[in-house]
């Protein structure tokens, strides 16, 4: 635990690769302004953190002795939001810069609900942050950096660290636990061994955490650019199980790079580094698939009908997967129509290949079929042939589904590998 009575330790911004030009120049106009009205004010956590990795910032956070109501009256162009910790917006264009106000420790009876709003100085706010290396403040027209818990020798050592006792601290707000997973596989960073340890032992408290929160947590650990590593690191942890325990129960409890999980997290890598969107409701469909199939494969087995079973299998994963991470109507109905228009691609006589194409799900469902076809679970001939139709003008579209008609094709039902059930090893 960090003494809060100890001086921090003060080192050259420009020594640690920070400069004012590296710096959004909105963020520093709020640093200026909030000085320049009488108030302390830093650059402080991930940005600092990035800055100092030669890394790009995907934003600036400002923390300052100013309380909301007095940033609101600094700047006509702020908002306030939140309610259990009020934090402040303020907007320039499409930028925005967040400012908070510094938090005061914790009242010491771990209710971080009632603590929220209680203010207090930059020592108490270090105190509160969670990692060390998030504990960094950047003061541009100093250039100075202040260090309150030793975040600059853990950037150093490639360490993450959390501030205070880690159980505590685990304990106190356990998804503390996915942001330590996903900002080591983010920074190829190693948690400190006492958090190692104790991670898959308290990663069950997961459970008690409100399923809309987790929601946002699982879009922050997949959609950010480092999915295929953070899914590596949560099965590391033990905690991919504790969140999508049906999956977990086929796919087991290491990373398979063959599966279709796997590539398709590596593909939405891919679209982010390149500046394409992602969308949730494929995360998830990816996500649930293997149980989903899993499912269905089981029911076909004791002899249900095929479009019944697969129904059924998706709307049990789904009411399961629920319970723990809450997925929102307006991601989930997609997901289930990705699933559902996979037997469409089989049906391609008369006129269902262009109606289908005209389909507003209909680019989703065909990616996902290109998934299936990498793993084997959907033929590449069939995926082939939907790429060519795609790119083919009328004219040709027609031959090609005149084609079929002459070689007797276009209903085949779908090629479904089998997963074994995983063990728990």
């Amino acid at each position: 635990m960090i003494d809060i009575s100890k001086a921090p330790r003060i080192v050259d911004a420009a020594a640690q690769g920070l400069s004012a030009e590296r710096i959004s120049p909105h963020a520093r106009q709020v640093v200026e302004r909030l000085k320049d009205a009488g108030y302390t004010a830093f650059l402080v956590g991930g940005c600092v953190r990035d800055l100092i990795l030669g890394q790009e910032p995907k934003d600036f956070d400002v923390v300052t002795q100013a309380r909301p109501e007095e940033i609101r009256q600094i700047f006509r162009n702020a908002r306030l939001i939140g309610r259990r910790f009020r934090l402040a917006h303020v907007h320039f264009g499409r930028e925005i810069v967040e400012v908070a106000t510094y938090r005061a420790a914790p009242s010491g009876g771990g209710d971080e609900e009632h603590d929220g709003n209680v203010f207090g100085t930059v020592e108490e706010d270090a105190f509160r942050r969670d990692f060390t290396i998030n504990a960094l403040y950047y003061d541009p027209d100093e250039g100075l950096v202040y260090d309150y818990a030793g975040g600059l020798d853990d950037l150093a050592a490639r360490r993450l660290s959390v501030i205070g006792d880690p159980e505590a601290r685990f304990r106190e707000d356990p998804v503390r636990m996915l942001r330590a997973v996903r900002f080591a596989a983010r920074l190829n960073f190693r948690l400190t061994e006492d958090s190692r340890a104790l991670v898959p032992t308290l990663g069950p408290l997961l459970r008690d955490v409100a399923a809309a929160r987790l929601f946002e947590e699982v879009l922050k650990l997949f959609h950010t650019g480092n999915a295929e590593a953070t899914y590596a690191a949560l099965c590391e942890h033990g905690l991919f199980e504790v969140l999508f325990p049906g999956v977990a129960a086929v796919l087991g409890s290491r990373p398979d790079p063959d599966s279709l999980l796997a590539r398709a997290l590596a593909n939405s890598d891919l679209r982010i580094a390149q500046g394409k969107p992602v969308t949730p409701a494929f995360l998830f469909a990816a996500l649930l698939w293997e149980g989903v199939q899993e499912e269905a494969m089981h029911s076909i087995a004791e002899g249900a009908m095929p479009a019944e079973a697969w129904a059924q299998a998706a709307e049990q994963v789904l009411r399961e997967q629920l319970r723990i991470v809450m997925i929102p109507k307006r991601f989930s109905v997609p997901m289930r129509e990705i699933w559902t228009l996979q037997s469409r691609f089989e049906r391609r006589m008369g006129r269902h290949a262009f109606r289908f194409l005209e389909s507003k799900r209909f680019r989703a469902a065909y990616d996902f079929l290109g998934l299936r076809a990498a793993v084997g679970e959907a033929g590449s001939d069939l995926f082939d042939w939907w790429t060519r139709f795609q790119e083919a003008t009328a004219p040709e579209r027609e031959a090609m589904v005149e084609g079929l008609h002459e070689k007797g094709q276009g209903e085949k039902r779908p090629r479904r590998r089998r997963r074994r059930r995983a063990s728990g090893s």
